[in-house]
């Protein structure tokens, strides 16, 4: 349902997956909406203007997180920010520095414009990779990825977010920036932009065959339209401060795959784990009460991984 609302909020990387899907609920919720993109003009972003009241409360605008002045004529003048944007490097080295330069500029950018809120995306990635943590200790916000860890096992992905975030939290206190951070797991759903994202095709191997064994691991998940549904959530409750975790199941990866084969047994889903000779990993414990105590609540799980599969069917990404 749509609320009435004088406020105009800025999304970063609009047009991915995680943002797509933020920009819908915001226009639905009455919010004026400034998108940045790398192009406006890019047919991948045309979706967007397809919302329910783009017409008159969305704007695109060209911007690179990594170009301050760009950010800062997007963030210019705005109530609030959502900065869920990532920058795709694959240079090991280049994304750490990339993903701190550009949370420091869109942070430094709400500063300049004294935004009401700054809600930042982080990961569970900057939370629970850490080997000396007793499996059944629970993560929670307290807990942080380990930096060496990271480094010694070449994640690039992990490391230049909790770096990025620990940069982020550094400036906020520095500068008194109202923000808070969001940290998801893996993320399924339905996908609203016409381009594969990273975390589904997470489960598109599995469907189309081309994977033959599923690896012996557990994994967090969370479907992306309860995760927009967070962000906005903690935009507009006042008391919101610090982290928040955003996951909903741990699952091992053969409990996944039997799940969808379940569902849809049409798909060669594979049966076999690539490593037998381990025992099974065990799931870790993972805690959104924070999330829950603000009267959150998770979809079903089976519903998100259903959507995610009729999703990739009708984007033609399945069979």
């Amino acid at each position: 349902m749509t609320v009435q609302t004088i406020e105009t909020v800025c999304v970063t990387g609009a047009g991915g997956f995680i943002a797509s899907w933020l920009v819908k609920l915001l226009l639905e919720r009455g919010y004026t909406v400034r998108g940045t993109v790398r192009n406006p003009d890019d047919e991948k972003n045309a979706h967007l203007r397809s919302f329910a009241g783009a017409d008159d409360r969305l704007v695109l605008l060209r911007a690179d997180i990594t170009d301050y002045e760009s950010i800062n004529n997007a963030i210019k003048g705005c109530h609030g920010v959502f900065h869920t944007a990532c920058p795709v490097i694959e240079n090991f080295g280049l994304i750490q520095e990339a993903a701190i330069s550009g949370t420091i500029n869109v942070l430094k950018a709400c500063s300049e414009s004294r935004v009401t809120r700054v809600v930042v995306t982080s990961s569970i990635g900057a939370v629970y990779m850490d080997p000396s943590r007793p499996l059944h200790e629970v993560v929670n916000e307290d807990c942080w990825s380990d930096i060496d860890y990271l480094q010694a096992t070449q994640n690039g992905y992990c490391l230049a977010k909790t770096l990025a975030e620990r940069a982020a939290w550094q400036y906020a206190k520095q500068n008194r920036l109202n923000m808070v951070v969001v940290n998801p797991s893996v993320v399924l759903g339905p996908l609203l932009q016409s381009t594969m994202n990273a975390s589904t095709t997470h489960i598109l191997k599995y469907l189309t065959g081309s994977a033959k064994t599923y690896v012996n691991r557990c994994q967090a998940y969370v479907d992306v339209r309860d995760l927009a549904k967070a962000l906005i959530l903690l935009y507009e409750t006042p008391s919101a401060s610090g982290r928040y975790l955003c996951a909903d199941r741990v699952l091992h990866r053969g409990e996944l795959v039997d799940l969808l084969g379940d569902m849809f047994p049409q798909y060669p889903m594979p049966r076999k784990c690539s490593d037998e000779i381990m025992p099974r990993a065990q799931p870790f414990i993972v805690s959104s009460q924070k999330l829950k105590d603000l009267g959150f609540n998770f979809m079903p799980f089976k519903r998100c991984l259903e959507d995610t599969v009729i999703s990739l069917q009708e984007k033609g990404f399945l069979m």
